[in-house]
């Protein structure tokens, strides 16, 4: 266990598990590097449009896009220092300035047509 996960709290534990399934599945399936960069938010953005575009029923994609969710949540995590939190089975990333983020919801939202990842991101970890 390395010093950052030891010290995670444990609403961290499931996103953070989610987020690194993701990053194998796309590298061992689609050959597609996820380094936990805001700029890779761009690709992740493009494959839930290209999924979108499939047309697959949302119950087909919708651990998927749970995975990119909490991907997007630890990219925040990592630029900005802000936590996991969870409640009711939902999880959220909180930023040190207090604001609360689901991107969970946010990658649901961008395969309904109406939310983006590279934009949620960069809304967390602008200067508020």
């Amino acid at each position: 266990m390395t010093p950052q996960q030891e010290t995670r709290p444990p609403a961290a534990a499931k996103p953070v598990r989610w987020a690194a399934d993701t990053v194998a599945t796309m590298r061992e399936g689609a050959r597609v590097r996820l380094d936990y960069s805001a700029q890779s938010l761009w690709r992740v953005d493009r494959m839930i449009e290209e999924i979108r575009r499939e047309g697959p029923p949302y119950a087909a994609v919708e651990r998927v896009l749970r995975g990119f969710g909490a991907y997007a949540g630890e990219v925040i995590v990592r630029q900005t220092g802000a936590e996991w939190w969870t409640t009711g089975g939902d999880h959220w990333v909180r930023t040190p300035d207090g604001r609360l983020w689901d991107p969970v919801d946010e990658a649901r939202r961008a395969y309904g047509g109406h939310g983006s990842l590279r934009l949620l991101c960069r809304d967390a970890t602008a200067p508020h």
